[in-house]
């Protein structure tokens, strides 16, 4: 193989490439390689430019037994860390040849299972822990004690609900993610899902006493989606509105529509909804659709959330090829916002 079927090669990879003559030294790097390692290292010694002590070392083993190997490097583009796998091939002729490929998505997905595998087994953990300790109580101290029984055998039913929504949310969460990628097809009236969620979360409005304020389009609010996942972004809304929101404050909803919406590119809704609660401090609003992420841990146990609403809702307006905003101000209140493309 020649320097120039070398380049030839390397030149059109997708991905960072280099060779290393049998003399030590680099002979070709391909656009992607000069990205991460700077340009002007041509026909200078490999130690000069690869100052990654496993690297070096992998090509050190590779120049004398000619056998190929792997190694992790991390490198730097565009100030954001990257893993790659690199891969050390000797062409059995005259070069050594460095293939990068970058990892960063598979380590990433890798540490995502990690951290909501430890999520769920902690968000289980807490209830169940509750209600072994309360049945063991029952079963000596408390075993003649109607009084200590009926309260235990409360808060082992909140405690077991719990479990139960999590579980729900959980397997809700994984529909959506399976289901992202296809397209909804049924047409939707979105006064008709906002409606029907209002209607199903009245108990809980009549008990927060607060007022909800619905501002909707005499045109047309059709949208090109599936009914029972919007009705699920809605509920949730609304619900979390509604729970830390402000009591006997005040929900508005308001539809709106907006031609020609730059981020989707054609006609679309506007849906707000926007409560009168303590608001968000700025610094948690980037996270907030994050899995079990939580500004306050304890109250939201507390008022029954799983700390997946949000992600739901990300995810299913992600598939309507929708955009989710949240605007928030400590003192004011909340308003989060879905743009959805009109049918």
């Amino acid at each position: 193989m020649t320097d120039v079927k070398i380049s030839d090669i390397l030149g059109i990879l997708p991905f960072p490439s280099l060779a290393i003559s049998v003399r030590e030294k680099i002979s070709y790097m391909n656009e992607d390689a000069v990205q991460l390692f700077g340009g002007g290292l041509t026909d200078r010694h490999y130690i000069t430019a690869l100052r990654h002590p496993n690297l070096l070392e992998a090509i050190d083993a590779t120049l004398r037994d000619k056998k190929s190997r792997y190694v992790r490097y991390q490198g730097t583009i565009a100030n954001r860390d990257v893993i790659y796998r690199v891969t050390c091939n000797f062409d059995h002729k005259e070069h050594l040849i460095l293939f990068f490929e970058d990892q960063s998505g598979l380590e990433d997905a890798i540490q995502m299972r990690r951290d909501f595998v430890a999520n769920v087994s902690h968000e289980l953990k807490t209830p169940l822990t509750s209600l072994i300790g309360f049945i063991e109580t029952l079963q000596t101290a408390a075993k003649n004690d109607p009084a200590a029984r009926e309260q235990f055998l409360s808060i082992m039913k909140n405690e077991a609900q719990r479990m139960d929504r999590l579980i729900a949310d959980l397997l809700s969460l994984s529909r959506v993610e399976a289901s992202e990628r296809l397209r909804p097809t049924q047409v939707v009236n979105l006064k008709d899902v906002i409606g029907e969620s209002i209607e199903a979360l009245t108990p809980m409005i009549e008990k927060s006493e607060v007022k909800m304020k619905l501002s909707l389009p005499k045109t047309s609010s059709h949208v090109t989606g599936e009914y029972d996942q919007l009705r699920q972004v809605f509920m949730n809304l609304l619900e979390n509105a509604i729970k830390y929101g402000k009591q006997k404050g005040q929900i508005s909803v308001d539809i709106s529509e907006v031609y020609y919406e730059p981020k989707l590119k054609k006609d679309a809704l506007s849906i707000a909804v926007k409560d009168e609660g303590p608001g968000i401090d700025l610094i948690h609003i980037p996270r907030l659709t994050e899995r079990f992420y939580r500004i306050d841990p304890h109250r939201s146990r507390e008022q029954g959330g799983t700390g997946l609403g949000l992600a739901i809702v990300k995810h299913i307006v992600n598939r309507h090829r929708g955009r989710l905003s949240i605007e928030s101000a400590v003192g004011i209140g909340t308003e989060i916002k879905l743009l959805l493309p009109v049918h």
